[in-house]
């Protein structure tokens, strides 16, 4: 990833935090409180329409490192 890249999402992350304050501050507690390996992530997405869809994740010890890296580079 260029610099460039870094930077354009950097900014996205930003006006995402602005639009959806909770999510981060629900991150950050998720990764403090119980983000481990073995722990099972579920997603679940609503459109207006109304008909749901569903799944989950288990996540692995790569993820985690995935997660720390990310973490980082948005500091």
């Amino acid at each position: 990833m260029n610099i460039m890249n870094l930077m354009q999402l950097k900014e996205a992350w930003g006006v995402f935090k602005e639009n959806h304050p909770k999510f981060p501050l629900f991150l950050n507690a998720a990764s403090k409180n119980g983000l481990k390996e073995g722990s099972v992530v579920e997603i679940t997405i609503t459109p207006p329409e109304g008909k749901s869809i569903t799944t989950n994740i288990k996540i692995k010890e790569s993820d985690l490192k995935l997660f720390e890296q990310l973490k980082s580079a948005f500091k």
